[in-house]
């Protein structure tokens, strides 16, 4: 049952690949804004999809968050998410990641509850 107060927690370790340089957010080999926040979406949708009915899923819908501090290649992130609030099929959820010297990022996420076939029909009907 999905409940204000579910966490999740996943680790990520920072590479070549998830630098802003290989990721073209930027020209510096450091944790790239878009894995941070690729790590928080995940930490979040996985925190609650053995809560949800078969057949359905979750999709990121918001993403406000500030990313706060650089991290090097070969630093481990860790990403923590938890459920604040429940209104209807919408989530909302606090998310903070870490290095291993501290914060790093921080902020809100929203995602949305759908029923994974519609939703990927639909989105597949786009191609006509």
């Amino acid at each position: 049952m999905l409940e204000k107060g579910i966490e999740g927690r996943l680790e990520s370790i920072v590479t070549k690949e998830n630098t802003a340089k290989a990721m073209g957010s930027g020209e510096l080999e450091v944790y790239a804004t878009p894995a941070m926040i690729a790590l928080m979406e995940e930490t979040a949708y996985k925190s609650v999809a053995s809560e949800l009915e078969a057949g359905s899923g979750s999709v990121g819908t918001l993403m406000n968050v500030k990313h706060v501090a650089a991290s090097p290649v070969g630093m481990k992130i860790t990403c923590h998410s938890e459920l604040e609030s429940v209104e209807g099929r919408k989530l909302t959820f606090k998310v903070e990641a870490y290095d291993e010297a501290g914060l790093i990022g921080e902020g809100i996420h929203e995602r949305f509850i759908i029923v994974n076939n519609k939703f990927q029909e639909k989105a597949d009907s786009k191609l006509g």
